[in-house]
């Protein structure tokens, strides 16, 4: 018998059909990755098994763990949620209350959907944190968000899930942000959830993930369903054009293949060259003794897990962080920008992404007179709608508002990128056309770049460099069609293992 029972599910806002006739089961112990780019819909239905989806919800039948939820009241969900069905979203740091320690966040929904006293829940949460491997679960549970690290609130908020012993869990790109490593023990405790009994929804762009946690796979485009099986015949043998090109799309060719050949690199002169550079914050050392030599036109891959010092590292590249020690020396004159991870984030919610274009020109000195042709300018040549420089960003899409970022950062005249995680929540398809984005605008304004992922993957795609760090330090480093394929330190051995 099925835990959870979809037919015909339709999503409508402000008159347009978002999620079409969507129809699947999941049975206990099972996981369905539902899959597909930006705007499929997959998140919008994922948000209607838990009553949380905006507009208009109509379905056949909507069935989860035995109850009929069709026609269900906002105060009847809120007895289901965190009972019978939990929700593990993207962003733990978002979903998690910044002003709530971590056990009271998990105990929160032992107080409304159990009997349990004050002392049996604290205990009840310890056994929780637990249960999703967080090591000294007794102090972490006396910790803020943002006090633990990316993998940890990601565990920590599968606990909060969990706490209810819902039937369904509704699992949200629950890794998209996480370091191979991290994502690698992620997945493995979503699995041990789905082999427990759990029948658990994977939203995923990650195919490589659905591989490793997933039963069946739906494909979803333009809010309908367009091709569902078990994950070794969709993914394997893919019936529908769409769903080729959606695998084609995670397959990254060599640097050089890509962006043509760059053998005269190590021939160019260095742009920096930093040189036993160190950072500590209240005393903890976040970048220990890094040196390494970035050449014109170079790409520049930095790797490592949450908390090794990659982010920082960058940030003192950018400027925005001094180091403690050591120096890090440009030759010449250069002008330098970032491009964070999260784009929405970066830009004012309240600016048109013409306007937020228009000061960063102002800032770079180019005359008032001159702003509306170059914000125009800078949009065609990061393959933006000009239209679209009317909108705020919470109007554009995830690959839009990373485009616009990109455009922002050009509107400086930059010498050199610094590019913070820039794909990592972007679906493939739309990660590949960015990913071939930077590839063009590195060629045409001779930029050179420092590229900050998680994803290996991408690293090897876009890098000619990479410098591999841990615990602040730079364990590694060397061209990277050399340290992939044959590493040295046993902890790029480790991170490699993890992305396979």
């Amino acid at each position: 018998m099925s835990t959870l029972t979809v037919q015909d599910l339709s999503v409508t806002i402000d008159g347009r059909v978002l999620v079409d006739g969507v129809s699947f089961e999941v049975s206990p112990g099972e996981c369905l990755a539902i899959v597909g780019e930006s705007g499929a819909g997959k998140s919008l239905t994922a948000s209607a098994l838990l009553g949380l989806a905006p507009g208009r919800v109509t379905a056949d039948a909507l069935s989860v763990d035995g109850v009929d939820a069709r026609r269900f009241s906002e105060t009847q969900w809120r007895g289901v949620r965190g009972d019978r069905i939990g929700l593990v979203s993207q962003d733990a740091l978002v979903s998690l209350d910044p002003l709530r320690r971590i056990g009271a966040e998990i105990a929160e929904p032992l107080a409304i959907h159990t009997r349990l006293s004050r002392g049996e829940r604290r205990e009840r949460v310890l056994k929780l944190l637990g249960s999703v491997s967080m090591p000294s679960p007794e102090s972490r549970a006396r910790q803020y968000p943002h006090e633990l690290s990316g993998g940890l609130r990601q565990r920590a908020l599968i606990a909060s899930a969990l706490a209810g012993e819902p039937a369904v869990l509704v699992a949200d790109e629950p890794t998209t942000a996480l370091d191979a490593t991290v994502q690698a023990h992620v997945l493995a405790l979503l699995r041990d959830i789905v082999d427990a009994g759990t029948a658990v929804v994977f939203i995923s762009h990650d195919f490589a993930a659905v591989r490793r946690v997933a039963d069946r796979v739906l494909v979803m485009r333009a809010g309908r369903v367009i091709e569902q099986g078990t994950v070794a015949d969709v993914l394997d043998t893919p019936a529908d054009p769409y769903t080729r090109e959606l695998i084609a799309a995670t397959v990254h060719e060599p640097r050089a293949d890509r962006f043509g050949p760059f053998g005269g690199l190590r021939d160019r002169d260095a742009v920096l060259t930093a040189i036993g550079v160190s950072k500590a914050f209240s005393g903890v050392p976040a970048v220990v003794d890094a040196s390494f030599t970035l050449l014109q036109g170079q790409t520049l891959g930095i790797v490592g897990e949450s908390g090794s010092g990659k982010t920082t590292l960058a940030r003192m590249i950018v400027g925005v962080e001094a180091p403690d020690t050591g120096e890090i020396r440009w030759s010449g004159e250069h002008r330098v920008q970032l491009v964070h991870q999260n784009p929405l984030g970066a830009f004012d919610p309240r600016w048109t992404i013409g306007r937020s274009l228009r000061e960063a020109l102002a800032a770079g000195g180019v005359p008032r007179a001159a702003r509306a042709s170059r914000v125009s300018a800078l949009m065609a040549e990061v393959d933006l709608a000009p239209e679209l420089a009317e909108r705020r960003p919470a109007q554009l899409s995830g690959g839009q508002r990373q485009r616009a970022a990109i455009a922002r950062a050009l509107a400086a005249e930059p010498d050199v990128l610094v590019l913070d995680e820039p794909v990592s929540a972007l679906d493939a398809s739309v990660r590949e056309k960015v990913l071939q984005l930077l590839g063009r605008l590195q060629r045409e304004r001779e930029l050179t770049m420092i590229f900050v992922s998680h994803d290996l993957d991408v690293v090897a795609a876009v890098s000619d460099d990479v410098l591999v760090m841990q615990n602040g330090a730079v364990v590694e480093q060397g061209p990277v069609a050399a340290v992939f394929a044959a590493p040295q330190h046993p902890f790029t051995q480790e991170l490699l293992a993890a992305g396979r």
